[in-house]
């Protein structure tokens, strides 16, 4: 409802920087912004109250605000897409890349006709041949799948030295990647789809993991990472699709993904409507399999932004972590060490919610071609951090007290007042239409 609600409020104007904020605010909300995208961890942003009654309209307004900051930012932008079939080559920066001067090629290209909410999205990614060979292979199979209608992001890896799309270039990429498409006006924004083949399945699988917030569903294949790189638990609310070859003996990868089946099977046991999975070893396969079966059980699927529940264990990928998962964010982590994550999970019912923090060492119990590949878990909860869980209208009554309890302490309970400041930190932080939270509450982990 608040989507429609929000797309109603923009096409009819409304979401002008200034309509429901004062001159002032707007411009110190797209000041805020800015320093933002240009790397000020330090920037902060000032806070007005708002009217429970218009909390949509000033979301709408906040929006527009961060719509201007991202058309003024110095950037390759997101182009138009062009019709399957058409070849056009496009490149973004990668400004970050250990390569000085480092492009992605990348293909933009839709199947059908766009739907009135957007196209879904899929992220494809290549595999580790000759990197021309392999993307041009991309292109064509990507063409021919069976989802249209759909939008594809089509890149090519920027460097053969670092064959990795988790890598945290990319990963910048990536969150550029969505930034963008959020703002087109093409994309269905609880439509997005990771997935890709061999080393763009090890790539896809980790990144399911760790944007799982972002997705509607994710698709490696020919892959199976060690679960230590890619938690099964983070995927509560997404639809995950994992086919691999039974004969696929190369770096263990159809044990790996014999192990994440049984995860994933226990799991959705554990969490009934949760983890839902597709997760096949195809007899007499080896690493060559059928492509085709991916992306058409995929599309089916929309992504839950609000969930009741989830599970976040927060990890580094490349030594980056992130710092905010659905509707929580990091202010001070509570891990003791770098070799220590931290898992959040998360229940709401009604106005309260409830808050496990435990951190988590890993010890390898089982290895295969000096892979790890099982492993023990050892919980200690949490007794130092600090968290903000970010509160919308439709989930939680704003009009009422709200209880948060953290690790069976009641952490605070209380009212909370819809402000300009909760919805300029949740859209800079995780720049999505569907979480411009209205209120927030900051809480210790004790």
């Amino acid at each position: 409802m608040k989507k429609i609600i929000f797309t109603a409020l923009l096409a009819a104007g409304i979401g002008n920087c200034h309509a429901q904020i004062s001159e002032k605010n707007s411009k110190q909300i797209t000041e805020y912004f800015t320093a933002v995208l240009n790397g000020d961890s330090s920037a902060t942003c000032n806070s007005k109250n708002i009217k429970h009654s218009r909390i949509d309209d000033t979301r709408a307004a906040v929006w527009a605000c961060w719509r201007t900051a991202v058309e003024a930012l110095q950037e390759d932008k997101l182009p138009t897409p062009v019709k399957a079939g058409i070849k056009d080559t496009l490149y973004w920066a990668m400004p970050t890349h250990p390569e000085e001067g480092a492009r992605m090629p990348y293909h933009y290209i839709y199947k059908g006709e766009k739907a009135a909410n957007g196209y879904p999205l899929f992220l494809y990614m290549h595999g580790s041949g000759r990197k021309q060979r392999e993307w041009e292979t991309g292109y064509a199979i990507c063409s021919a799948f069976d989802d249209a209608p759909s939008l594809y992001f089509i890149p090519q890896i920027p460097s053969e030295k670092h064959y990795r799309w988790a890598i945290p270039t990319q990963q910048i990429a990536w969150e550029k990647l969505l930034r963008l498409a959020f703002l087109s006006g093409d994309v269905d924004a609880n439509r997005i789809f990771f997935f890709g083949i061999s080393e763009g399945g090890y790539g896809s699988q980790r990144l399911a993991s760790f944007y799982a917030d972002y997705l509607a569903g994710a698709g490696p294949m020919a892959g199976g990472e060690p679960l230590q790189n890619a938690p099964a638990e983070n995927l509560a609310n997404i639809a995950f699709s994992l086919r691999t070859g039974e004969k696929d003996y190369g770096f263990g990868r159809n044990y790996m993904t014999y192990i994440a089946a049984k995860t994933l099977d226990s799991l959705r046991t554990a969490h009934p409507g949760l983890y839902d999975h597709k997760i096949e070893l195809i007899p007499g396969m080896g690493h060559g399999i059928n492509y085709e079966a991916t992306t058409p059980w995929l599309v089916q699927y929309e992504r839950n932004p609000h969930p009741a529940y989830f599970y976040w264990e927060d990890y580094d990928m490349y030594g980056r972590h992130r710092n905010g998962f659905y509707n929580l964010r990091v202010n001070e982590p509570s891990r003791e060490n770098e070799q220590q994550r931290t898992c959040y999970e998360v229940s709401r019912r009604g106005n309260t919610i409830e808050i496990t923090v435990k951190n988590v060492t890993y010890t390898t119990t089982e290895s295969l071609y000096n892979i790890p590949m099982v492993f023990k878990k050892d919980f200690t909860p949490a007794t130092k951090g600090n968290i903000t869980i970010f509160l919308d209208e439709e989930n939680i009554d704003l009009t009422k007290p709200v209880t948060i309890i953290v690790n069976g302490r009641k952490a605070f309970n209380g009212k909370v007042k819809p402000c300009t400041k909760a919805m300029a930190e949740s859209c800079a932080l995780f720049f999505d239409p569907e979480r411009v939270f209205p209120a927030a509450v900051t809480v210790d982990i004790k």
